[in-house]
């Protein structure tokens, strides 16, 4: 089939129409998650198909859509966004299945959230696979508006508040990419948007800088990295908790996705100028996202926490500029999307059952409800990178790969990993451990809906943690290709630096 991409964006979007159609709520969540499931198999039967070391971008559809200017509806794949959509389309499903009484309370009715559902995930499928810059960009932006009503809508009691600070800061860093994205088409002057003509068409190191900076801080933002991540708190915080999933697990590695796809490619020279202020905001984001994370008493504000510290290690091995550090990069990106997911999830269920996300309202709940703290342990153990559990093995190459050309920052990352055990344990001890707290006497273990939706999230967590090869497979040969753009620019700097000093 030579239209794999399209399918999987369009699937979900007739989906979501027909969704809100239907009258009868309880058949809107059926066919939601019938669709999702479809969309999953879809997504496998075409990655079963990808060959690692083929063409760079496979499954490739390329439409003439504004043919005055060059705009293509342009669609493929290489690795790091194959794996990527898969992550979004596996994470779904399960949102779904969690989300299945979560949306009764809100502003809108149930089967709206569900048809939002549904246009999330073909903008999150259609961000990954654009191969032109523009469609990138559109769909960059139109993701914001399902999440924007997601948490609007269904949120807790600063919904609107945490709605309109996550769109203002979003659509900020846009409007900087739209006017870098237009520079470049104009400076590039190629006729077209799409990436494979644009790519090493800014030779100026000047132009690129420029460039790299409204991209970069676009993406940053989405990211988000320290300092551009205040909105994160107050969205993950007050979104549903299947809408934290996808956002925190999905939307934000768009940002990760974009420095290295974007940032590194188009303008390997101005990646090169700028890579030691990335890597101080790295590391700056990787302590102060676990100092402040251990100081939370509002567990869904502590998990966002953790993600700061997360991403800056994402970003560190990012701009390593090394191939090791990359790979890692995109695997903790895929990695955090599940051990997050899960952590979201567990605490959703835990918010539900007590009607309140305040740590010191729980204790105690191992001895009445030991499958949801086993779970629970599962996932954080994955959080702080415990070897054996997927996290460990991308946190392992971030670490290997900045040491490799950044030694002091990968020392000073290493203390992310100290602190991350102890907000995790600290949590973990002060809701599950210890006396049993009067208000969680009767509360009830997991049901079997909410088994089915944590059982996929742990078994990816273990068998990642043992074999991750099948994905690091399909990430490296891509990677590579990324960070040669980059390494050569390295090179030819350090030559003419030496012929000078002759």
């Amino acid at each position: 089939m030579h239209y794999w991409l399209s399918t999987l964006i369009g699937v979900p979007v007739v989906g979501a129409i027909g969704v809100a159609a239907v009258k009868n709520e309880l058949r809107a969540k059926q066919a939601t998650l019938g669709i999702s499931l479809l969309v999953l198999a879809l997504a496998v039967a075409m990655a079963v198909q990808f060959s690692p070391n083929g063409d760079k971008f496979q499954f490739t559809e390329t439409y003439d859509w504004v043919p005055s200017f060059g705009v293509h509806f342009g669609l493929g794949v290489d690795g790091i966004a194959l794996v990527l959509i898969l992550l979004s389309v596996v994470l779904v499903p399960i949102v779904v299945l969690a989300s299945w009484h979560e949306a009764e309370g809100g502003k809108r009715s149930a089967r709206t959230y569900f048809a939002l559902l549904l246009v999330l995930e073909a903008m999150m499928i259609g961000v990954f696979a654009a191969t032109d810059v523009f469609l990138f960009y559109v769909f960059f932006e139109a993701m914001l508006i399902p999440m924007y009503f997601m948490i609007g809508s269904y949120g807790g009691a600063q919904r609107s508040y945490a709605a309109v600070k996550f769109l203002l800061y979003s659509l900020f860093g846009g409007l900087l990419m739209l006017v870098a994205v237009i520079a470049l088409y104009t400076i590039a002057d190629k006729g077209s948007f799409m990436f494979s003509d644009l790519v090493g068409s800014i030779q100026d190191a000047g132009t690129q800088k420029w460039l790299f900076l409204g991209f970069f801080i676009a993406f940053a933002i989405k990211a988000p990295l320290w300092p551009f991540h205040t909105w994160l708190p107050d969205a993950a915080a007050q979104a549903p908790a299947g809408a934290a999933v996808l956002l925190v697990g999905v939307l934000d590695k768009v940002g990760t996705y974009g420095m290295l796809r974007f940032c590194l490619e188009l303008f390997p020279a101005a990646a090169d100028y700028f890579t030691p202020l990335v890597l101080v905001l790295s590391v700056v984001g990787i302590v102060y996202g676990a100092i402040v994370a251990i100081g939370q008493t509002d567990m869904k504000r502590l998990i966002a926490y953790t993600s700061i510290s997360h991403f800056g290690f994402i970003t560190l091995g990012v701009f390593a500029i090394t191939v090791n550090g990359a790979s890692g990069a995109t695997l903790y990106m895929v990695n955090h999307g599940f051990s997050t997911g899960a952590l979201f999830l567990i605490a959703g269920f835990l918010i539900h059952r007590r009607g309140s996300q305040y740590i010191s309202d729980y204790g105690g709940v191992q001895k009445v409800a030991p499958i949801l703290a086993g779970t629970f342990l599962v996932a954080g153990l994955s959080g702080l990178a415990l070897p054996g559990l997927n996290s460990f093995v991308s946190e392992f190459m971030v670490l290997i790969g900045s040491y490799e050309t950044q030694p002091v920052y990968a020392i000073i990352a290493t203390s992310g990993v100290v602190l991350a055990a102890i907000y995790i344990l600290w949590m973990y001890q002060r809701t599950m451990n210890g006396p049993t707290a009067d208000s969680v006497r009767e509360m009830k273990d997991l049901n079997g809906r909410e088994k089915w939706v944590l059982a996929p999230l742990i078994a990816v967590i273990i068998a990642l943690g043992f074999f991750p090869k099948p994905l690091l497979d399909v990430i490296n040969p891509a990677v590579k290709d990324s960070i040669s753009q980059v390494q050569h620019v390295q090179e030819a700097s350090k030559a003419s630096v030496a012929q000078e000093g002759q």
